[in-house]
């Protein structure tokens, strides 16, 4: 196989679980024994590329795990830690070198999940990550006596990312490494992980229900998987029936949780700080980033933190990295001729109502009147195709009517698929195979939405279309209309992009690759 960039993505892409595996295991009546496999296989395929799970002491890491706010607080962390790799005059303690960073799932480019110093690896550098993982495998295959093409010889996609990444951060000398779960955390195959400096518990909601349960005290068990003995772990605010379990699991280890409340400097609403990332949410996860971040810092002896820093003044630095952390496709905008556009990810039912609340926020923020906030043209572009799509799609409509006072938040409601192009189909890192191929072609997820949100909204237009390209000409066709029939300085249509990471990575593969034009 030709080592290149394009064909790292292929080989990548081949390790996608098919739907009807998903099926098969989301029917399964053993999760448990499913479950029960995670960690032992990963620890194998760790010794098949050379390494063990107690090297992974050497990245320092920071675990975790959580259902919403996983990403934010991860990159929050990240950001804090890069001050303290930039050179101090008169440092007697040590600095760190190079910080780790592994997230998912990616917006538009595969290598975003494996991020060095807050940058995603180059694709030289993912290319040679991959393929040294990809060929100790099928070395190992080999010795072993295996077909090293046959399925089974290697992990698969997200189980094999994570393996990359350790590798990559082993290799490049990283001295700290934020490390966010997949799905749960007890059985998480980033849990081969045994010796975190702290541990990191987000905000937990119902999700993945199939593998984690259905009740919040379920759910908190397998987050709870990632507090290991002795070392101090960390959680934003959670249900009492969630915390009881955390507690116990802590107590059950002999490691300390500390339930985090807001840092005084980190309020909202109240806060001089101005955070990298928007939303009002974000500033509970800001201060368990503070947690963690002052933790590690104590523990490795790069800073002298105080112990009294969640009630003090944050260090400068502290306030430097909350301020500069970037993370794309949550509650961000993007503005163009006609249209500004308001992404958020949204794709659990507590996510989706905290961006309905974000997104009502800036409809009376950026109108120039409160009546015209509520005339105003507004664009929906929404799709989940794994989820209960209707479900979120109703509780987003439920949160905008409430903040707005208008049974009527968008004027057109466009429901797309995931796929990028009408031409070209998915961006290659962007190919999905865990869902449904017909739901896709029929476009049936996307017409029950319509049908949904009709019931919901009958005054509202609703469209469907097969790719997230034609959502997008359509909004700007709907906003370049608008702008020849209003004043010139009037503010651009409001289109609200969310239900999904993967819909909002495509969506920024558009916009970015297909810049607006003006039609003739």
């Amino acid at each position: 196989m030709t080592r290149t960039y394009e064909n790292a993505i292929s080989a990548l892409n081949s390790l996608q679980t098919n739907y009807a595996i998903v099926e098969e295991l989301r029917k399964s009546k053993s999760p448990a024994d499913q479950n029960a496999r995670s960690l032992p296989e990963t620890v194998e395929w760790l010794r098949r590329i050379g390494h063990t799970p107690s090297e992974l002491d050497r990245i320092n890491p920071i675990h975790v795990a959580g259902t919403k706010g996983k990403g934010s607080t991860s990159s929050f962390i990240s950001t804090i830690l890069s001050q303290y790799t930039k050179p101090q005059p008169d440092q007697s303690t040590p600095r760190l070198h190079k910080i780790g960073l592994f997230t998912s799932p990616h917006l538009r480019f595969a290598r975003e999940r494996i991020k060095i110093d807050n940058e995603p690896l180059s694709e030289a550098q993912f290319t040679r990550y991959f393929f040294e993982v990809w060929d100790r495998l099928e070395e190992s295959a080999k010795l072993a006596g295996e077909d090293p093409t046959a399925r089974g010889t290697k992990p698969q996609y997200f189980r094999y990312l994570t393996l990359m990444a350790f590798h990559t951060y082993l290799s490049e000398g990283v001295d700290a490494a934020v490390i966010e779960c997949g799905i749960g955390g007890e059985y998480d195959c980033t849990n081969v992980v045994q010796n975190p400096k702290t541990s990191v518990i987000t905000s937990l909601g119902i999700d993945h229900v199939a593998m984690l349960g259905d009740t919040i005290d379920q759910i908190a068990w397998h987050k709870g998987g990632i507090i290991k003995p002795g070392v101090r772990a960390f959680s934003a605010p959670q249900p009492r029936t969630a915390v009881e379990v955390l507690e116990k699991r802590a107590a059950d280890k002999g490691s300390q949780l500390d339930i985090v409340s807001e840092h005084p400097d980190l309020q909202a609403g109240n806060s001089q700080m101005k955070l990298g990332l928007a939303g009002d949410f974000q500033y509970t996860n800001a201060s368990v980033a503070v947690a963690a971040a002052a933790e590690f810092l104590r523990k490795t002896g790069v800073a002298q933190i105080s112990v009294n820093v969640m009630s003090e003044s944050l260090p400068a630095e502290f306030k430097k990295g909350l301020e500069e952390t970037r993370l794309g496709g949550r509650c961000e905008t993007r503005y163009e001729k006609n249209v500004s556009w308001y992404i958020d990810g949204g794709h659990t039912l507590e996510s989706i109502r905290l961006a309905g609340q974000w997104f009502a926020g800036r409809i009376q923020a950026d109108s120039s009147s409160s009546d015209l906030a509520r005339k105003k043209t507004r664009i929906l572009i929404f799709n989940q195709q794994t989820r209960n799509s209707t479900a979120l799609a109703t509780a987003l409509n439920e949160t905008l009517a409430a903040a707005l006072g208008s049974t009527t938040p968008f004027t057109h409601a466009l429901f797309c698929t995931n796929i990028t192009y009408k031409q070209a189909g998915y961006r290659p890192d962007l190919v999905s195979m865990n869902t449904n191929a017909d739901d896709v072609e029929l476009l049936r997820v996307q017409k029950s939405l319509a049908s949904a949100w009709n019931e919901i909204d009958p005054s509202a237009q609703t469209h469907v279309f097969g790719t997230i390209e034609e959502a997008v000409d359509f909004a700007r066709d709907v906003a370049e209309q608008e702008r020849k029939v209003l004043q010139k300085d009037e503010a651009p249509v409001m289109t609200f992009v969310t239900g999904s990471l993967h819909l909002v990575g495509g969506f920024l593969d558009v916009i970015e690759t297909k810049p607006y034009t003006e039609s003739g």
